[in-house]
């Protein structure tokens, strides 16, 4: 698995990955991560800033702020 690229002027520490024929976009934030996997076939690399758009990442940081509300409520259950 090889780093393709890494974005440091996101809301969320976002690195892609290549890996068997897919791109993996790794999102993080705090102790919660997304991984979203798209075919090699599907984009171009050129193509990853573009899939990164804001209505993306703003969906992105809706389910981060989804999964710590879980998580608090699981524990405190």
């Amino acid at each position: 698995m090889r780093v393709v690229k890494e974005y440091f002027d996101k809301p969320c520490k976002v690195t892609v990955f290549s890996w068997n024929g897919k791109y993996i976009i790794k999102l993080e934030q705090g102790p919660f991560e997304q991984t979203f996997k798209v075919s090699e076939f599907d984009i171009l690399e050129s193509e990853l800033d573009e899939i990164l758009n804001q209505d993306f990442l703003n969906d992105a940081l809706e389910r981060f702020r989804q999964m710590g509300d879980s998580l608090k409520s699981a524990l405190n259950d």
